[in-house]
Protein backbone atom coordinates (compact mmCIF):
# COMPACT_ATOMS: atom_id res chain seq x y z
CA UNK A 1 0.00 0.00 0.00
CA UNK A 2 1.44 3.48 -1.15
CA UNK A 3 0.35 6.64 0.33
CA UNK A 4 1.64 10.37 0.72
CA UNK A 5 2.43 11.36 4.16
CA UNK A 6 2.20 14.88 5.34
CA UNK A 7 5.61 17.08 6.54
CA UNK A 8 6.35 17.15 9.84
CA UNK A 9 6.96 20.22 12.01
CA UNK A 10 10.92 20.93 12.64
CA UNK A 11 11.25 19.71 16.19
CA UNK A 12 15.19 20.52 16.71
CA UNK A 13 15.81 24.11 17.57
CA UNK A 14 17.78 26.00 14.83
CA UNK A 15 19.75 27.24 17.94
CA UNK A 16 21.07 23.83 19.10
CA UNK A 17 22.19 22.60 15.20
CA UNK A 18 25.75 23.48 15.87
CA UNK A 19 26.08 21.56 18.55
CA UNK A 20 24.03 18.29 17.48
CA UNK A 21 26.02 18.41 14.68
CA UNK A 22 29.26 18.43 16.32
CA UNK A 23 28.22 15.44 18.14
CA UNK A 24 27.84 13.49 15.17
CA UNK A 25 29.99 14.62 12.75
CA UNK A 26 32.47 12.03 13.55
CA UNK A 27 29.77 9.42 12.27
CA UNK A 28 27.88 11.59 9.86
CA UNK A 29 29.53 9.88 6.83
CA UNK A 30 28.79 6.49 7.50
CA UNK A 31 25.10 6.59 7.46
CA UNK A 32 24.94 9.62 4.92
CA UNK A 33 26.80 7.12 2.30
CA UNK A 34 24.45 3.95 3.53
CA UNK A 35 21.77 5.97 2.75
CA UNK A 36 21.74 8.96 1.04
CA UNK A 37 24.89 8.45 -2.03
CA UNK A 38 23.08 7.93 -4.71
CA UNK A 39 20.57 11.12 -4.31
CA UNK A 40 23.72 13.24 -4.07
CA UNK A 41 25.77 11.63 -7.09
CA UNK A 42 22.33 12.36 -9.08
CA UNK A 43 22.23 16.08 -7.28
CA UNK A 44 25.73 16.23 -8.93
CA UNK A 45 24.57 14.85 -12.44
CA UNK A 46 21.64 17.42 -12.17
CA UNK A 47 23.65 20.32 -11.01
CA UNK A 48 26.06 20.08 -14.01
CA UNK A 49 29.02 22.04 -12.96
CA UNK A 50 30.91 23.08 -15.98
CA UNK A 51 34.45 24.20 -15.75
CA UNK A 52 35.32 27.90 -14.82
CA UNK A 53 32.18 28.37 -12.76
CA UNK A 54 31.37 30.04 -9.67
CA UNK A 55 29.83 27.40 -7.02
CA UNK A 56 28.79 27.39 -3.97
CA UNK A 57 27.67 24.17 -1.84
CA UNK A 58 25.61 25.42 1.17
CA UNK A 59 25.95 23.15 3.96
CA UNK A 60 28.71 21.74 2.77
CA UNK A 61 28.93 19.65 6.20
CA UNK A 62 31.92 17.21 5.95
CA UNK A 63 32.64 17.50 2.32
CA UNK A 64 30.94 14.57 0.96
CA UNK A 65 29.74 16.17 -2.55
CA UNK A 66 32.46 19.12 -2.24
CA UNK A 67 35.42 17.08 -3.77
CA UNK A 68 33.42 16.30 -7.15
CA UNK A 69 32.53 20.32 -7.28
CA UNK A 70 35.98 21.67 -7.08
CA UNK A 71 37.35 18.34 -9.63
CA UNK A 72 34.76 19.51 -12.08
CA UNK A 73 35.39 23.20 -11.85
CA UNK A 74 39.33 23.61 -11.55
CA UNK A 75 39.57 27.04 -13.25
CA UNK A 76 36.85 28.53 -11.59
CA UNK A 77 36.08 29.25 -7.72
CA UNK A 78 34.09 27.05 -5.70
CA UNK A 79 32.61 27.45 -1.98
CA UNK A 80 31.43 25.75 0.67
CA UNK A 81 29.58 27.11 3.71
CA UNK A 82 28.73 25.65 6.45
CA UNK A 83 27.59 26.80 10.32
CA UNK A 84 28.97 23.99 12.19
CA UNK A 85 33.22 24.55 12.20
CA UNK A 86 33.34 20.74 13.43
CA UNK A 87 31.69 20.04 9.84
CA UNK A 88 34.40 21.97 8.52
CA UNK A 89 37.07 20.85 9.91
CA UNK A 90 36.31 17.90 8.38
CA UNK A 91 35.54 19.29 5.20
CA UNK A 92 38.99 20.63 4.97
CA UNK A 93 40.76 17.53 6.21
CA UNK A 94 39.26 15.82 3.39
CA UNK A 95 40.22 18.78 1.31
CA UNK A 96 43.63 18.75 1.87
CA UNK A 97 45.10 16.86 -0.88
CA UNK A 98 42.92 18.04 -3.28
CA UNK A 99 44.52 18.39 -6.78
CA UNK A 100 42.90 21.65 -7.43
CA UNK A 101 42.80 24.09 -5.62
CA UNK A 102 40.41 27.17 -6.42
CA UNK A 103 38.12 26.35 -3.56
CA UNK A 104 37.22 28.19 0.09
CA UNK A 105 35.33 26.56 3.14
CA UNK A 106 33.90 29.05 5.57
CA UNK A 107 31.49 29.60 8.36
CA UNK A 108 28.61 30.88 7.36
CA UNK A 109 24.67 30.90 7.87
CA UNK A 110 21.92 29.87 4.67
CA UNK A 111 19.48 32.74 6.51
CA UNK A 112 21.91 35.29 5.62
CA UNK A 113 24.59 34.43 2.75
CA UNK A 114 27.59 36.27 2.95
CA UNK A 115 27.78 37.17 -0.69
CA UNK A 116 26.73 39.73 -2.71
CA UNK A 117 24.05 39.79 -5.21
CA UNK A 118 24.22 37.57 -9.11
CA UNK A 119 27.45 36.10 -7.51
CA UNK A 120 27.51 32.49 -8.16
CA UNK A 121 26.46 30.12 -11.62
CA UNK A 122 25.49 27.06 -9.74
CA UNK A 123 24.51 26.15 -6.12
CA UNK A 124 24.37 22.90 -4.06
CA UNK A 125 22.42 22.51 -1.05
CA UNK A 126 22.03 18.50 0.71
CA UNK A 127 20.16 17.53 3.60
CA UNK A 128 19.07 20.84 4.94
CA UNK A 129 15.70 22.24 4.58
CA UNK A 130 14.57 18.88 6.33
CA UNK A 131 15.96 20.52 9.18
CA UNK A 132 14.37 24.02 8.46
CA UNK A 133 10.63 25.07 9.66
CA UNK A 134 8.36 24.87 6.89
CA UNK A 135 8.10 28.75 7.48
CA UNK A 136 11.63 29.27 6.48
CA UNK A 137 11.57 27.62 3.24
CA UNK A 138 10.62 30.42 0.89
CA UNK A 139 12.74 33.01 2.65
CA UNK A 140 15.94 30.67 2.18
CA UNK A 141 15.51 29.69 -1.15
CA UNK A 142 14.86 33.28 -1.97
CA UNK A 143 18.53 33.77 -0.29
CA UNK A 144 19.77 31.35 -2.47
CA UNK A 145 17.98 32.78 -5.81
CA UNK A 146 19.40 35.96 -4.65
CA UNK A 147 23.37 35.18 -4.43
CA UNK A 148 22.53 33.41 -8.17
CA UNK A 149 23.13 34.98 -11.48
CA UNK A 150 20.45 35.27 -13.72
CA UNK A 151 20.59 31.85 -15.62
CA UNK A 152 22.28 30.46 -12.62
CA UNK A 153 20.34 26.50 -10.76
CA UNK A 154 20.17 25.25 -7.78
CA UNK A 155 19.74 21.49 -6.33
CA UNK A 156 18.21 21.18 -3.01
CA UNK A 157 18.94 17.34 -2.09
CA UNK A 158 16.48 16.68 1.02
CA UNK A 159 14.81 13.52 2.95
CA UNK A 160 11.26 13.48 2.09
CA UNK A 161 8.24 12.75 2.94
CA UNK A 162 7.72 8.77 2.52
CA UNK A 163 4.84 6.90 0.19
CA UNK A 164 5.32 3.49 1.04
CA UNK A 165 5.31 1.91 4.52
CA UNK A 166 8.70 0.23 4.45
CA UNK A 167 9.88 4.15 4.12
CA UNK A 168 8.17 5.14 7.39
CA UNK A 169 10.54 4.32 9.68
CA UNK A 170 13.03 7.31 9.36
CA UNK A 171 10.30 9.54 10.61
CA UNK A 172 9.31 7.20 13.64
CA UNK A 173 12.70 7.67 13.97
CA UNK A 174 12.22 11.26 13.85
CA UNK A 175 9.02 11.33 15.90
CA UNK A 176 10.59 9.50 18.71
CA UNK A 177 14.21 12.03 19.08
CA UNK A 178 14.53 14.26 16.01
CA UNK A 179 18.76 14.32 17.34
CA UNK A 180 19.03 10.67 16.09
CA UNK A 181 18.37 11.90 12.04
CA UNK A 182 20.55 15.00 12.88
CA UNK A 183 16.95 16.87 13.32
CA UNK A 184 15.91 15.52 9.73
CA UNK A 185 12.78 14.95 8.66
CA UNK A 186 11.06 14.01 5.52
CA UNK A 187 10.05 17.36 3.33
CA UNK A 188 8.82 18.04 0.00
CA UNK A 189 10.28 21.77 -1.40
CA UNK A 190 9.24 21.81 -4.86
CA UNK A 191 6.30 24.05 -4.39
CA UNK A 192 8.60 26.41 -2.36
CA UNK A 193 10.88 26.73 -4.81
CA UNK A 194 8.45 27.79 -7.59
CA UNK A 195 7.25 30.05 -4.61
CA UNK A 196 10.62 31.82 -4.37
CA UNK A 197 10.74 32.23 -7.67
CA UNK A 198 12.83 29.50 -9.77
CA UNK A 199 11.81 28.85 -13.10
CA UNK A 200 11.79 25.15 -14.28
CA UNK A 201 11.36 23.75 -10.87
CA UNK A 202 11.80 19.69 -11.49
CA UNK A 203 11.92 16.70 -8.70
CA UNK A 204 13.53 13.59 -8.41
CA UNK A 205 12.62 11.05 -5.95
CA UNK A 206 15.27 8.70 -5.10
CA UNK A 207 15.40 5.72 -2.28
CA UNK A 208 18.58 3.94 -1.34
CA UNK A 209 18.21 1.28 1.52
CA UNK A 210 14.34 2.55 2.17
CA UNK A 211 15.69 5.99 2.97
CA UNK A 212 13.74 8.21 0.34
CA UNK A 213 15.26 11.68 -0.53
CA UNK A 214 14.29 14.19 -3.38
CA UNK A 215 16.75 16.23 -5.65
CA UNK A 216 14.99 19.25 -7.02
CA UNK A 217 16.34 21.61 -9.41
CA UNK A 218 15.22 25.00 -10.34
CA UNK A 219 16.46 27.67 -12.37
CA UNK A 220 17.28 31.56 -11.88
Amino acid sequence: MQHDSPMQPARMPQSVVPYVYTAIAPTHDWLAVWVEAEARAFGLQQLAVQNDEQVLEVAVGTGLSFPALVQANPDGWTEGLDRTPAMLRKAARRMRNASHQQFGLRLGDAYDLPYPNNTFDALLNSYMFDMLPVADFVPVLREFKRVLKPGGRCVCINMTVPTHWSERLWDTIYAIWPPLLGGCRGVAIAPFMKEAGFADVQRTRIVQRTFPSEVVIGHT
